[in-house]
Protein backbone atom coordinates (compact mmCIF):
# COMPACT_ATOMS: atom_id res chain seq x y z
CA UNK A 1 0.00 0.00 0.00
CA UNK A 2 1.39 3.50 -0.94
CA UNK A 3 1.14 5.82 1.55
CA UNK A 4 2.47 9.04 0.21
CA UNK A 5 0.80 10.33 -2.32
CA UNK A 6 1.55 8.30 -5.66
CA UNK A 7 3.07 9.88 -8.38
CA UNK A 8 1.28 9.84 -11.52
CA UNK A 9 2.74 10.27 -15.13
CA UNK A 10 0.45 10.94 -18.18
CA UNK A 11 0.66 10.55 -21.37
CA UNK A 12 -0.90 12.68 -23.62
CA UNK A 13 -1.71 13.23 -27.33
CA UNK A 14 -4.52 15.88 -27.54
CA UNK A 15 -5.87 18.69 -25.50
CA UNK A 16 -6.17 17.07 -22.61
CA UNK A 17 -9.10 17.17 -20.86
CA UNK A 18 -8.75 14.09 -19.08
CA UNK A 19 -5.61 15.21 -18.08
CA UNK A 20 -6.91 18.39 -16.36
CA UNK A 21 -9.48 15.85 -14.38
CA UNK A 22 -6.34 14.35 -12.79
CA UNK A 23 -4.42 17.89 -12.43
CA UNK A 24 -7.59 19.40 -10.88
CA UNK A 25 -7.81 16.11 -8.40
CA UNK A 26 -4.36 16.03 -7.50
CA UNK A 27 -4.57 20.24 -6.53
CA UNK A 28 -6.05 19.24 -3.40
CA UNK A 29 -4.09 17.68 -0.62
CA UNK A 30 -6.50 15.14 -0.17
CA UNK A 31 -6.35 13.19 -3.15
CA UNK A 32 -3.96 10.10 -2.57
CA UNK A 33 -2.25 11.30 -5.90
CA UNK A 34 -0.22 13.54 -8.10
CA UNK A 35 0.50 14.15 -11.81
CA UNK A 36 4.24 14.63 -11.43
CA UNK A 37 4.83 14.47 -15.16
CA UNK A 38 3.01 14.87 -18.57
CA UNK A 39 4.60 13.33 -21.58
CA UNK A 40 3.46 13.05 -25.36
CA UNK A 41 4.49 11.74 -28.41
CA UNK A 42 3.64 15.14 -29.89
CA UNK A 43 4.92 18.99 -29.46
CA UNK A 44 2.53 21.86 -29.59
CA UNK A 45 -0.35 20.11 -27.81
CA UNK A 46 -3.37 21.38 -25.47
CA UNK A 47 -2.19 18.87 -22.95
CA UNK A 48 1.05 19.66 -22.77
CA UNK A 49 0.24 23.49 -22.34
CA UNK A 50 -2.49 22.13 -19.54
CA UNK A 51 0.64 20.55 -17.50
CA UNK A 52 2.87 23.88 -18.02
CA UNK A 53 0.04 26.34 -16.57
CA UNK A 54 -0.05 23.45 -13.41
CA UNK A 55 3.65 23.60 -13.25
CA UNK A 56 4.49 20.47 -14.04
CA UNK A 57 7.01 18.82 -15.99
CA UNK A 58 6.81 17.66 -19.45
CA UNK A 59 8.67 15.36 -21.86
CA UNK A 60 8.21 14.87 -25.56
CA UNK A 61 8.80 11.70 -27.64
CA UNK A 62 8.14 12.40 -31.53
CA UNK A 63 8.04 8.62 -33.15
CA UNK A 64 9.70 10.09 -36.25
CA UNK A 65 12.77 11.07 -34.19
CA UNK A 66 13.59 7.36 -33.35
CA UNK A 67 15.06 4.48 -36.26
CA UNK A 68 11.69 2.01 -35.33
CA UNK A 69 9.20 1.79 -32.71
CA UNK A 70 10.98 -0.20 -30.65
CA UNK A 71 13.47 2.20 -29.82
CA UNK A 72 10.80 5.02 -29.51
CA UNK A 73 9.26 2.75 -27.06
CA UNK A 74 12.41 1.78 -25.06
CA UNK A 75 13.38 5.65 -25.31
CA UNK A 76 9.66 6.59 -24.19
CA UNK A 77 9.47 4.64 -20.85
CA UNK A 78 12.90 6.06 -20.09
CA UNK A 79 11.92 9.00 -20.37
CA UNK A 80 8.76 8.39 -18.06
CA UNK A 81 11.18 6.22 -15.51
CA UNK A 82 12.55 9.77 -14.84
CA UNK A 83 9.85 10.80 -12.70
CA UNK A 84 9.49 7.44 -11.10
CA UNK A 85 5.84 6.70 -11.30
CA UNK A 86 3.79 4.87 -9.29
CA UNK A 87 1.43 4.91 -12.15
CA UNK A 88 1.00 5.45 -15.67
CA UNK A 89 -2.13 7.15 -16.94
CA UNK A 90 -2.87 7.10 -20.79
CA UNK A 91 -4.92 9.67 -21.15
CA UNK A 92 -5.52 10.02 -25.24
CA UNK A 93 -2.70 8.46 -26.11
CA UNK A 94 -3.16 7.69 -29.62
CA UNK A 95 -0.04 5.51 -29.59
CA UNK A 96 0.35 1.73 -28.81
CA UNK A 97 3.16 1.30 -26.17
CA UNK A 98 4.91 -2.03 -26.44
CA UNK A 99 7.02 -4.51 -24.30
CA UNK A 100 10.06 -2.25 -23.38
CA UNK A 101 7.60 0.24 -21.96
CA UNK A 102 5.40 -2.45 -20.25
CA UNK A 103 8.13 -4.42 -18.96
CA UNK A 104 9.41 -1.46 -17.14
CA UNK A 105 6.01 -0.73 -15.33
CA UNK A 106 4.21 -4.14 -14.41
CA UNK A 107 0.35 -4.03 -14.29
CA UNK A 108 0.76 -0.21 -13.32
CA UNK A 109 0.20 1.41 -17.08
CA UNK A 110 -3.81 2.16 -17.37
CA UNK A 111 -5.62 3.66 -20.31
CA UNK A 112 -9.29 4.81 -21.23
CA UNK A 113 -11.83 3.25 -24.07
CA UNK A 114 -14.76 5.04 -24.70
CA UNK A 115 -16.87 2.06 -25.09
CA UNK A 116 -17.60 -1.23 -22.52
CA UNK A 117 -14.80 -3.60 -23.56
CA UNK A 118 -14.86 -5.77 -24.99
CA UNK A 119 -17.26 -4.24 -27.67
CA UNK A 120 -16.56 -1.72 -29.93
CA UNK A 121 -12.45 -1.84 -29.39
CA UNK A 122 -10.03 0.99 -31.52
CA UNK A 123 -10.82 4.39 -32.23
CA UNK A 124 -14.00 4.91 -33.10
CA UNK A 125 -16.09 3.14 -30.08
CA UNK A 126 -18.88 6.05 -30.05
CA UNK A 127 -19.32 5.74 -34.06
CA UNK A 128 -19.29 1.94 -34.10
CA UNK A 129 -21.64 2.16 -31.07
CA UNK A 130 -23.83 4.55 -32.82
CA UNK A 131 -23.22 2.45 -36.31
CA UNK A 132 -24.61 -1.28 -34.48
CA UNK A 133 -27.67 0.59 -32.89
CA UNK A 134 -26.89 0.02 -28.63
CA UNK A 135 -29.13 1.80 -26.60
CA UNK A 136 -26.00 1.46 -23.90
CA UNK A 137 -22.45 2.14 -24.11
CA UNK A 138 -20.39 3.52 -21.83
CA UNK A 139 -16.18 3.59 -20.85
CA UNK A 140 -13.66 1.31 -19.86
CA UNK A 141 -10.27 1.64 -17.45
CA UNK A 142 -8.02 -1.01 -18.32
CA UNK A 143 -4.77 -2.18 -17.35
CA UNK A 144 -2.42 -2.39 -20.71
CA UNK A 145 -1.34 -4.87 -22.24
CA UNK A 146 0.47 -5.36 -25.93
CA UNK A 147 -3.03 -5.50 -27.46
CA UNK A 148 -5.43 -2.87 -29.09
CA UNK A 149 -8.10 -2.40 -25.68
CA UNK A 150 -7.83 -6.01 -24.36
CA UNK A 151 -6.18 -5.20 -21.16
CA UNK A 152 -7.31 -6.32 -17.95
CA UNK A 153 -10.64 -4.12 -17.02
CA UNK A 154 -10.81 -2.23 -13.79
CA UNK A 155 -13.56 -0.12 -14.00
CA UNK A 156 -16.44 0.58 -16.22
CA UNK A 157 -19.14 3.08 -16.74
CA UNK A 158 -22.22 3.22 -18.52
CA UNK A 159 -23.59 5.78 -20.71
CA UNK A 160 -27.24 5.20 -23.05
CA UNK A 161 -27.64 6.22 -26.51
CA UNK A 162 -29.95 9.07 -26.89
CA UNK A 163 -32.27 9.21 -29.87
CA UNK A 164 -30.77 12.30 -31.39
CA UNK A 165 -27.44 11.41 -30.81
CA UNK A 166 -24.56 11.57 -33.08
CA UNK A 167 -20.69 10.90 -32.88
CA UNK A 168 -19.61 14.10 -31.48
CA UNK A 169 -22.39 14.15 -28.46
CA UNK A 170 -22.28 10.82 -27.48
CA UNK A 171 -18.55 11.01 -27.63
CA UNK A 172 -18.81 14.24 -25.23
CA UNK A 173 -20.93 12.70 -22.68
CA UNK A 174 -18.92 9.46 -22.84
CA UNK A 175 -15.59 11.48 -22.08
CA UNK A 176 -17.74 13.24 -19.37
CA UNK A 177 -18.42 10.08 -17.32
CA UNK A 178 -14.47 8.74 -18.26
CA UNK A 179 -12.89 11.84 -16.57
CA UNK A 180 -14.93 11.06 -13.42
CA UNK A 181 -14.73 7.52 -13.07
CA UNK A 182 -10.80 7.63 -14.02
CA UNK A 183 -10.38 10.03 -11.34
CA UNK A 184 -11.55 7.53 -8.60
CA UNK A 185 -9.97 4.73 -10.10
CA UNK A 186 -6.48 6.36 -10.16
CA UNK A 187 -7.65 6.92 -6.37
CA UNK A 188 -8.29 3.36 -5.58
CA UNK A 189 -5.74 2.02 -7.52
CA UNK A 190 -3.31 3.92 -5.41
CA UNK A 191 -4.42 3.16 -2.11
CA UNK A 192 -5.23 -0.33 -2.44
CA UNK A 193 -2.91 -3.02 -3.10
CA UNK A 194 -4.15 -5.03 -6.40
CA UNK A 195 -3.02 -8.12 -8.55
CA UNK A 196 -3.63 -9.63 -12.00
CA UNK A 197 -5.53 -13.05 -12.13
CA UNK A 198 -5.56 -13.97 -15.79
CA UNK A 199 -8.06 -11.23 -16.73
CA UNK A 200 -9.58 -10.28 -13.02
CA UNK A 201 -7.89 -7.16 -11.18
CA UNK A 202 -8.78 -8.57 -7.68
CA UNK A 203 -7.90 -5.30 -5.06
CA UNK A 204 -7.25 -6.43 -1.70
Amino acid sequence: MIVARARVVVLASGGGTTLQALIDASSTVEYPAAVVAVGSDRYGIGALDRASAADIPTFVAPPDEYPDRATWDAALAESTAVYRPDIVVLAGFMRLVGAAFLDRFPHRVINTHPALSPAFPGVHGPRDALAYGVKITGCTIFVVDEGVDTGPIVAQASVPVLDDDDEATLHERIKEREREILVQTVAELVTDTYRIEGRKVVRS
